[in-house]
């Protein structure tokens, strides 16, 4: 009696997806840079002694002086205290994701039009036009395009395939599209967690600035009384909702991208999800 072997064919085919070497270093890098770069721009161009008809004379309190009458409205920003840089920074990093998240779902969304992308694709494969459909993968140079063209390869390796069956060949295909988009996605979310998280963190940090500057304008207020504190406190008042102010506008900023980004990106996941559809379907109705 001649033994029968199991299929295992399915199991070995190697796929032809890669993984991505990719760094986030600017992930490491870009909060502590924009922190810094937020106490720069607090105490050197908003505190600079220019600025104030008061400066503080003592050079030992250099991290923090206390300048008193600031000349211009942004420099009374100064005036919101240890608060601000933070804030300052928080709204730097917030734009530094903007940008980085902006060009690389730009990249990911390719050239051209999703939808269009794959009517043709479906066209050539319709046809029996594999490496037509390839060079549209090649134009497009997306995210959709990526996984569409790690599927076509194996969807032309499937139709030179003698020994699975073509349930067993739609199962290869829908394998190598699923590990491409596994690839794909990490990338499109990546550093989003950022945005999501200030948008949160900025109002908060936003009221405590405020309430630390209320609490030493009553201080004040409590420790000179008379008309001069009083005066003193509706100034100290308005300093303060500085700090308001900068966190709400920070964390608006922050709301929009971020869902501008996600709205991008359920795109291009709803084009991966149609491309692995179109390649399992097409293939099981071309190649029964």
């Amino acid at each position: 009696m001649a033994e029968t072997k199991p299929t295992a064919t399915a199991a070995k085919s190697s796929t032809s997806v890669q993984p991505k070497k990719s760094s986030n270093l600017v992930a490491t890098l870009a909060p502590v840079l924009c922190i810094l770069g937020g106490y720069f721009i607090w105490r050197v161009v908003l505190g600079s002694a220019g600025n104030f008809t008061n400066p503080d004379p003592d050079p030992s309190h250099w991290f923090w002086p206390s300048h008193a009458g600031p000349k211009g409205t942004f420099t009374k920003m100064y005036e919101g205290g240890i608060v601000v840089p933070i804030l300052i920074g928080t709204f730097l990093t917030a734009v530094t994701f903007s940008i980085e998240r902006l060009l690389t779902v730009s990249k990911a969304t390719g050239a051209g039009n999703i939808a269009e992308f794959i009517r043709k694709v479906q066209f050539h494969l319709a046809n029996k036009e594999v490496d037509k459909a390839l060079a549209e993968c090649d134009k497009q140079k997306g995210s959709v395009g990526n996984v569409m063209k790690a599927g076509l390869r194996k969807y032309k390796e499937m139709i030179t395939n003698t020994e699975l069956a073509t349930e067993q060949k739609v199962l290869n295909i829908q394998k190598e599209i699923e590990e491409a988009t596994a690839l794909e996605l990490p990338m499109l979310e990546k550093n989003l967690v950022f945005l999501s998280t200030i948008a949160s963190v900025a109002t908060l940090l936003g009221l405590f600035g405020t309430v630390l500057g209320m609490i030493r304008s009553f201080s004040k207020l409590g420790d000179e009384g008379g008309g001069e504190a009083a005066r003193e406190l509706s100034q100290g008042i308005s300093e303060a909702l500085y700090n308001t102010a900068l966190g709400i506008g920070t964390s608006a900023i922050a709301i929009v991208m971020y869902n501008v980004f996600t709205t991008r990106i359920d795109g291009i996941t709803y084009g991966i999800d149609e491309s692995g559809f179109t390649l399992t379907q097409s293939f099981a109705a071309n190649y029964k």
